[in-house]
């Protein structure tokens, strides 16, 4: 299968202005995450979706592919949606954050293959279990459940599920989403469902639809970058783990 993958990136972001241009070690955080997709083995095209001359040409410095989408579209999905109504050829598309520098081809490369391996699932998803207790009950951080098959259940940004005896386990979203192209285009036509609004988590628009995602076990974690607290925090990792895309 032809693989696409997408890096929607806007200037706007109302708690770190300029997000996708910040540098971490010296190294512009799009153009951190452009690099690491750039690693991937299942990846035949990666593009930027910008709103932002400036953000394309720090892609266009790297020699790589930037799209300039219009400014009023509302969401990231939105983007990777222009970006694949224009780019027929492929099979699956992926929708990779610019604020998750630490994504990779160990968390990219599992999706593809994947929605290879299971023709019924529209989307894959990655679930992390999740370590720290302050995260079970974090509104930022998404809850997921799923079957013995490895299909979601249910996405929340409460703890799911409710311990009523004791429970061990509870699994979080993390990184980047797996569109087959055809109901990705489907899907971006869709209205927003109840749940979807009540959550303001746009995977149960799918669920709510009564179509299958495939949530993927991974390992390790990532570092999403909404906050100053968040840069250290990804600066202090590079500088302990090493920093595989810089220079």
């Amino acid at each position: 299968m032809k693989t696409l993958a997408v890096i929607p990136a806007r200037y706007g972001s109302t708690r770190l202005p300029g997000k996708a241009l910040l540098p971490v070690g010296g190294v512009p955080l799009v153009v951190r995450v452009l690099r690491q997709v750039l690693r991937c083995r299942r990846m035949d095209r990666v593009v930027v979706a910008t709103d932002d001359r400036r953000i394309a040409e720090a892609v266009e410095a790297e020699g790589r592919e930037a799209l300039l989408t219009p400014s009023d579209l509302p969401t990231g999905g939105d983007r990777v949606a222009y970006v694949a109504r224009r780019t027929p050829d492929y099979d699956l598309v992926l929708n990779v954050q610019v604020d998750d520098p630490l994504v990779g081809p160990d968390l990219i490369d599992p999706l593809v293959e994947a929605l290879e391996r299971d023709p019924s699932s529209q989307l894959a998803v990655l679930a992390k279990r999740i370590d720290r207790e302050e995260e079970i009950d974090s509104p930022h951080v998404v809850k997921v459940v799923f079957d013995q098959n490895g299909r979601a259940l249910y996405f929340s940004r409460s703890r799911i599920p409710y311990p009523r005896t004791e429970h061990r386990d509870w699994y979080k979203h993390i990184g980047p989403y797996a569109y087959r192209r055809a109901f990705l285009l489907e899907f971006a036509s869709w209205e927003p469902t109840p749940l979807e609004r009540a959550e303001s988590l746009e995977m149960l628009r799918v669920l709510e639809r009564g179509h299958a995602i495939r949530c993927v076990p991974v390992e390790r974690d990532t570092i999403e970058i909404d906050t100053p607290e968040d840069v250290r925090a990804l600066e202090e990792y590079l500088a302990r783990e090493g920093d595989e895309v810089r220079g």
